[in-house]
């Protein structure tokens, strides 16, 4: 193997490793991700914001595993 392939390959694993696992001790700190009362004591725009991003997130979501679904349901007729 080139010196130049080995280089990159070791690059991209340091990339992918530290992307990975550098807020691994932090985040095992402070536990799991939670979203019971994770806007309390905002502003209310900022609650109605947080609120808007995460129904759009949710949408996203279920469009996603109806397109999915309808892909397997073509395939299978």
């Amino acid at each position: 193997m080139p010196e130049n392939e080995r280089a990159s390959r070791r690059n991209r694993f340091v990339r992918w490793f530290h992307a990975t696992f550098d807020d691994w001790f932090f985040r095992s700190m402070i536990g799991p991700a939670q979203t019971a009362n994770a806007v309390h004591g905002c502003e209310q725009p900022a609650r109605e914001q947080w609120k808007r991003d995460l129904e759009a997130r949710k949408r996203f979501t279920r469009e996603q595993r109806e397109r999915k679904r309808l892909a397997r349901e073509g395939r299978m007729t």
